[in-house]
């Protein structure tokens, strides 16, 4: 499973191998400080979550979601396995507007 780890200066995603390959991306990591907000959201998959296309990335709805979401302005990160809870991290000035981990 994703993980967020936070060491005090920055905060990285750690994905297993298996979730490297799915969402086709590696470990991210940013500067704690472009940390906006966390949030916990019950229901993942509702389209005020969700935004965009996958692409990159693995998706089977309601079972897993690995890999990049893209919309017209936003790009976000998501590793979303069932109806898990999810907990939502939100960056400014980053490569991803936000992560979309379950819990």
């Amino acid at each position: 499973m994703a993980k967020v780890i936070d060491d005090g200066q920055f905060l990285t995603l750690k994905l297993s191998l298996l979730e490297k390959v799915g969402a086709l991306h590696g470990e991210i990591k940013v500067a704690k400080t472009n940390l906006v907000k966390v949030e916990i959201e019950e229901n993942p998959w509702q389209s005020s979550v969700l935004r965009g296309v996958r692409a990159p990335g693995t998706g089977i709805p309601f079972v897993i979601l690995l890999g990049t979401m893209r919309a017209r302005k936003h790009k976000d990160f998501t590793a979303i396995y069932r109806r898990r809870p999810v907990e939502i991290y939100t960056f400014k000035d980053c490569e991803f507007e936000r992560w979309i981990i379950s819990k």
